[in-house]
């Protein structure tokens, strides 16, 4: 009798960690930046668990980055729980550096007193920052983990409910600011939003995942245990070659593609993966367990 093969995926290496974390801190750096020499001095916010920190440490004239690590902290421990610990502990990486930096920068005078620059390139930079931690496998803001929970209880999508959560927090900002400078945040926000999405080439939540390979079976072994996905093997057959082929279809969220791609890449470097965006999942097992 043949030995079963060994599926379990192997460590990542300490170049492709390295690489992560270099990633993860270069975009906090440019959060923060972004926070302290551009927003935060003109009375501009985001939205998310930044917003109500830079709210909590107008009111109480505290740091800013000891609210940004303090808020966060709950919400990290969830994503840990839920999401995986790769995720969590990208997302700790990025969420202290981000943190420090801010402490650093706090002092520093900002780069400009004009409101309609400062939102621009403000926006900018919290944009790029955050799309390349996203494209790194974490997160800044632990708004994004708990609509990730709260959408698998309602019928309401991830971006609705942070779009929900947002409007409160930035007419929060009205009442604090002035509306003059939360209509700013807005505009900042958008553009935030749109170069997060050109960072990260795509920021629907949801993702379709195409699979062919000669080792299919352990890719989609690999899935099911370290990703918690369910998947389907359809029968195709090849254009040129008329050979039969094995395909996998499953659907992951934005924050697995990371994994996803590597998990494929340990077992067949030339498979090939095609990944979509899609507008909206329902019915099926669109469930998951941690990721490890």
């Amino acid at each position: 009798m043949l030995p079963r093969p060994n599926r379990q995926h192997s460590k990542r290496s300490l170049s492709s960690i390295l690489l992560r974390c270099m990633f993860i801190i270069i975009g906090a750096v440019c959060y923060a930046v972004a926070l302290e020499l551009f927003l935060v001095p003109n009375d501009i916010t985001d939205g998310g668990v930044t917003g109500i920190s830079v709210i909590v440490s107008h009111f109480t004239s505290l740091p800013l980055g000891m609210f940004l690590f303090l808020l966060n902290l709950p919400f990290l421990i969830v994503g840990y729980k839920q999401i995986g610990k790769t995720f969590a502990f990208s997302t700790l990486l990025g969420i202290i550096v981000m943190s420090v930096t801010t402490l650093l920068l706090h002092s520093v005078q900002a780069f400009s007193q004009e409101t309609t620059l400062a939102f621009v390139f403000g926006g900018i930079l919290l944009g790029l920052g955050t799309g390349i931690v996203i494209r790194s496998g974490g997160s800044l803001d632990g708004t994004e983990i708990i609509a990730i929970l709260i959408s698998r209880k309602t019928p309401f999508s991830v971006g609705e409910i942070i779009m929900i959560l947002n409007v409160f927090i930035l007419g929060g900002a009205g009442f604090v600011f002035g509306w003059d400078a939360a209509l700013f945040s807005i505009l900042a926000y958008y553009i935030a939003f749109k170069v997060i999405d050109i960072t990260i080439d795509g920021l629907n939540e949801s993702k379709s995942v195409w699979i062919i390979s000669n080792n299919i079976d352990e890719i989609g072994d690999a899935i099911i245990s370290r990703l918690g996905r369910g998947v389907t093997y359809l029968s195709g057959e090849g254009g040129f070659s008329g050979d039969p082929k094995k395909v996998i279809f499953c659907v992951i969220t934005r924050l697995e593609e990371a994994k996803l791609k590597e998990i494929v890449n340990h077992f067949d470097e030339r498979a090939f993966l095609a990944v979509g965006n899609i507008h909206d999942v329902k019915g099926g097992r669109f469930k998951k367990k941690d990721i490890h």
